[in-house]
């Protein structure tokens, strides 16, 4: 009883530093930019020497790959939220919800998306099983798993696969079977370029990329949510709902 309580009492501090040293990492990264989230830097910020914090993680790649699996997260629960609290609403509700908790999110923390998706993931960080690796597929799954009920209950139009090159259908056959064939290739195929699509808009507004002619992209995001409510066959009022 006596060696639980202990062991117990040491992971929560363990825990607790680990979230300061989390919180460390993103106010350097806030207030100074991403080059000045170092080791020594952190370990600065949370009262220990460059050393110590080798306690906690083996090098710059291990607490870079923990601290954005910390911010993954926190986007993916923000979607999950919003999906949730259109719980029984059409898919098209909860899709596009989900599809806005995302910019809501990335607009106010602007500095945490650019991390995420704007920097090179170290190869440590690309493995199976890595903390980066689940949070990515707990974001991924999101909209994944929407778009896979939509394709069950209301099948959206896809290409003939015959007619995509060979390459491209080699691909999406390989994704296929990595989403355990939640969707067939030609379904992927819709699901990634609506991704691309939406990913690439929100990323070119939060990296400052479009300031040259808006100053206000929701009502450009909006109607690139309406074109793809349109590729994938959602109703009017899924479209419209805002």
């Amino acid at each position: 009883m006596g060696m639980s309580a202990h062991t117990s009492r040491r992971q929560r501090l363990r825990q607790a530093t680990l979230e300061e040293i989390h919180a460390a990492a993103r106010k350097l990264l806030v207030e100074q930019g991403s080059a000045a989230v170092t080791v020594n830097a952190v370990a600065r910020q949370v009262g220990m020497s460059g050393p110590a914090l080798y306690h906690y993680y083996t090098g710059h790649d291990e607490l870079v790959g923990a601290v954005t699996a910390g911010f993954i997260r926190e986007l993916a629960a923000a979607m999950e939220r919003a999906r949730d609290a259109q719980a029984g609403a059409p898919v098209g509700d909860r899709m596009l919800a989900a599809c806005r908790a995302m910019r809501t999110w990335a607009v106010a923390h602007p500095d945490e998306f650019g991390w995420i998706f704007a920097s090179p993931v170290a190869a440590p960080n690309r493995r199976p099983g890595s903390v980066r690796h689940e949070a990515a597929l707990r974001f991924e799954h999101v909209l994944l798993d929407l778009t896979a009920e939509l394709w069950r209950t209301r099948p959206f139009p896809v290409p003939d696969p015959a007619s995509l090159p060979a390459s491209l259908r080699d691909q999406l056959t390989a994704y296929s079977a990595a989403i355990e064939g939640q969707l067939p290739p030609e379904a992927a195929h819709v699901f990634l370029s609506c991704w691309i699509r939406l990913y690439g808009l929100l990323c070119m507004e939060i990296l400052h990329q479009l300031d040259f002619a808006y100053t206000d992209l929701e009502p450009v995001f909006e109607e690139c949510l309406r074109d793809l409510s349109t590729t994938l066959g959602l109703d009017v009022t899924a479209k419209e709902a805002h």
